[in-house]
């Protein structure tokens, strides 16, 4: 009858395998589908500042799955919601507690004195105490570039996935940083 060895380190070994495979290896073709996505959406963006603040997010993983967010962070950020759903038609005016008693032609003298724009002043033009924006039509650039490079995206993380596994094992994962 043969003998059998190695089988506690056998069965140690597989038992170690999901482990490293969600910590060496999903999480890295995690971020480099995301690094996909990211540069779409950057070539996508119609503002060069929302451009700028496309971030590959750090990843996570939760039961049956790992995550990782393509998210606009920094500065531009708050334009990014704008963008991808536009702006519906909406008053804007200088609001009461900010006014201090002061007309609205008062704060833009004194705003212009301060070396800034005005508050109500429209090319150089006063347009009185309140104004209307017509809205902003909608720029997709996030959900876009999802979709556009989903085939793409899966492609570079099976690379990732096959540079990383080898009859010898999986090699160590690269240390994440928030990036594009």
């Amino acid at each position: 009858m043969p003998k059998v060895r190695g089988r506690s380190e056998v069965k140690a070994f597989i038992g170690k395998l999901p482990g490293e495979i969600e910590r060496k290896l999903l999480r890295g073709a995690a971020r480099a589908a995301a690094k996909v996505v990211a540069e779409e959406a950057q070539a996508r963006s119609i503002s060069d500042e929302v451009s700028a603040a496309v971030k590959v997010g750090r990843t996570k993983v939760e039961p049956g799955r790992v995550v990782v967010k393509v998210q606009v962070k920094g500065p531009g950020s708050y334009i990014a919601p704008w963008l991808e759903y536009g702006t519906a038609p909406h008053f804007i005016s200088v609001d009461d507690r900010q006014r201090a008693g002061m007309s609205v032609r008062r704060i833009n003298q004194k705003v212009r004195e301060a070396g800034g724009d005005g508050s109500l002043v429209i090319n150089g033009k006063f347009v009185g105490a309140t104004v209307f924006h017509p809205g902003a039509r909608p720029h997709p650039f996030l959900r876009p570039a999802l979709d556009v490079k989903q085939g793409e995206a899966i492609a570079a993380a099976q690379t990732y996935i096959n540079s990383r596994v080898s009859r010898r094992g999986i090699k160590p994962a690269e240390p994440e940083s928030e990036d594009v």
